[in-house]
């Protein structure tokens, strides 16, 4: 863009507008306003129904059943770690999740 481009540009941009339809919003804007609040205030209504449901802390009261699952999980990857501590050896073992290693493939 060359300069008398910008320049006309601008004068145009600068013109007031004219016409009998200026400055006058159709009712369907009003519709679609409506609606969007509408709808707004059902979500707000909808979420603080789902809040509502919600306990007043997470923290529970009898955490041996999270314990015991954290536990379970853990044995298995903390057993073979202190294995290959205690030998200094690395195995082809498969992992904990039940699948082998993963290796690149050879190309």
């Amino acid at each position: 863009m060359n300069t008398v481009d910008i320049v006309n540009t601008v004068k145009v941009l600068a013109e007031e507008p004219q016409g009998p339809e200026f400055g006058k919003s159709s009712p369907l804007g009003l519709l679609v306003i409506l609606l969007l609040l509408i709808g707004t205030g059902f979500l707000i209504w909808s979420m603080n129904r789902q809040l509502k449901k919600l306990p007043e802390s997470f923290d529970t009261d009898h955490p041996e059943p999270d314990q015991a699952f954290d536990e379970g999980t853990d044995a298995v990857a903390a057993q073979s770690a202190t294995d290959d501590a205690d030998t200094g050896a690395t195995t082809d073992a498969p992992t904990p999740d039940g699948g082998a290693e993963r290796r690149p493939a050879d190309t």
